[in-house]
């Protein structure tokens, strides 16, 4: 399944939003004379910003228009990507080639807000352009910087494409743009990611409804960022699902993205299920070697004598294990079609091993409430099978 699509942009003019008049020539220059070994790395090219610069903003702006300026829009590798790549592979390809798409723009740029320190975010969403919503889903980054939530793009703030060439103009439009004027172009899948109060819905995007709209039910999103970043990844993901469906399925893009999600807890939580299940493996083959150790000696007719308290503890101690397991191998949960027949070896294999138990236990109780002369008729001549290992 695909993490995020590419996006085919093609534009010429500054949008009205943004900070395209801002002056930032002097963090622009310092940037462009970076040494070429500072740029193999996220480390060092991080470095050489937090050496030259001291505010967020000057920070930002230096991850901004390094990535943005140096990183070149790859039209001639775009059905090639792969995108089942890791991002740390995605960042050492980029910083290699210094080619890539919108992902990969999206990486480095959010890799390098956090190595200056900046909190911040890679945000997958769709687009649209001149009213026309775009079918190929996007990734632009999030940063909060001073304080305040802005939105960049260095894909789009790259440069633009015109009959199948990609030229270099960075622009400034989709540089530390305001979350609520960036959103009449860019909508992330899930409405988390808008940093917006009053979030709009994928119905209001299409038809262009972008304004707030202060009716609408209150979303604390700063609250609801804090509790996200404290979940697991796993009730990240349902959460996040549970958003983009509730936000409205409008396209199969955000259909897409929303079948990934849960295709993803899936894999997640069987994976969970299946550590669970090796987890009671261990322990009921933990039992088995205490139950044989018991069993052994039951077969000695108990020799070498023990105290009475010892030998029950003998079988005790593996008959709980037992019972433990027996408990916890039916909330195990999922672990996939393919592993269904090792559950069912595994429950079937503690219910036969604990039924021995019981019986021992049983022996054992028996045998401690008989005098000592009646204890020494209690054994069979037969010898007893003990268990094997799963």
């Amino acid at each position: 399944m695909k993490n995020i699509c590419i996006l085919y942009f093609f534009f010429f003019s500054l949008l009205s939003f943004g900070q395209a008049n801002a002056n930032y020539a002097l963090v622009d220059a310092k940037m462009s004379a970076i040494p070429d070994k500072s740029t193999t790395s996220i480390a060092s090219i991080a470095k050489y910003i937090n050496a030259n610069f001291k505010t967020e903003t000057d920070k930002i702006r230096a991850a901004f228009y390094w990535t943005a300026s140096t990183i070149r829009y790859d039209l001639a590798n775009l059905a090639t990507v792969n995108f089942d790549n890791s991002i740390q592979e995605k960042i050492s390809e980029t910083l290699q080639t210094k080619k890539g798409v919108c992902i990969h723009y999206a990486v480095v740029f959010n890799a390098l807000s956090k190595e200056v320190g900046i909190e911040s975010y890679i945000i997958e969403g769709y687009t649209k352009k001149d009213g026309k919503v775009g079918n190929l889903a996007h990734a632009w980054t999030a940063a909060k910087v001073d304080g305040s939530w802005f939105l960049f793009d260095p894909t789009w703030g790259s440069g633009y494409v015109y009959n199948n060439a990609f030229y270099k103009k960075l622009n400034n439009a989709y540089f530390k743009s305001e979350p609520a004027k960036i959103i009449a172009s860019h909508i992330p899948f899930d409405y988390l990611w808008q940093f917006l109060n009053y979030p709009i819905t994928n119905g209001e995007f299409y038809e262009g409804k972008t304004q707030i709209n202060k009716a609408k039910k209150y979303f604390d999103f700063e609250k609801e960022i804090m509790k996200y970043n404290a979940l697991s990844e796993s009730d990240q993901l349902f959460e996040s699902a549970e958003r983009i469906a509730k936000n409205g399925l409008k396209n199969a893009m955000i259909l897409e993205r929303h079948e990934n999600k849960k295709e993803r807890l899936t894999y997640l939580r069987q994976n969970t299920n299946i550590d669970k299940l090796n987890s009671i493996v261990n322990e009921m083959n933990e039992a088995v070697v205490l139950l044989n150790d018991f069993i052994h000696y039951r077969n000695k007719m108990f020799k070498p004598t023990f105290p009475d308290d010892d030998i029950n503890t003998m079988i005790q101690v593996p008959r709980a294990k037992l019972a433990k397991c027996q408990k916890e191998i039916y909330s195990v949960g999922s672990i996939g079609k393919e592993n269904a027949s090792n559950l069912a070896s595994v429950k079937k294999t503690i219910e036969t091993t604990l039924a021995q138990a019981e019986e021992h236990a049983l022996f054992v109780k028996n045998y401690l409430s008989k005098s000592k002369l009646v204890r020494k008729t209690m054994f069979s001549k037969v010898s007893l099978s003990g268990v094997p290992l799963n």
